[in-house]
C-alpha cells in the first residue's frame, strides 16, 4: 500500500497521533530541527519535488502549495542555522 498523502499532510498525521491535534507549520519545522543532516537534507528534497508539481486552479491547491513554500522557507532557515553550527 503505497502513502499518497504529501509531506505536509504526512507530517500533520504523526505530530496528531502523538499529541492529538493537527501539528501547524511551525511545529513541523521544529521537529524537522531534531532530524540529522541526511534525513534533514531528503525531507527538503522530498518537499522540492511536491512543489515542483502542478498547481491546480482551486483555492484548496492554491492554499496547500503556499503552506508548503513557507514550509520550505522555515526549513531551510532552520536547515542553515544548524549547518552554521555544525550540527
Amino acid at each position: 500500500m503505497t502513502d499518497t498523502r504529501d509531506f505536509l499532510e504526512r507530517g500533520e498525521s504523526i505530530v496528531e497521533k502523538i499529541t492529538g491535534q493537527p501539528a501547524t507549520a511551525g511545529e513541523i519545522a521544529d521537529n524537522f530541527a531534531l532530524f540529522g543532516l541526511s534525513k534533514r537534507v531528503a525531507a527538503l528534497d522530498c518537499l522540492d519535488a511536491e512543489l515542483g508539481g502542478e498547481i491546480d486552479s482551486g483555492s484548496h491547491s492554491l492554499r496547500r502549495h503556499v503552506r508548503l513554500q513557507e514550509l520550505r522557507r522555515r526549513m531551510t532557515d532552520l536547515h542553515h542555522a544548524l549547518r552554521k553550527v555544525r550540527r
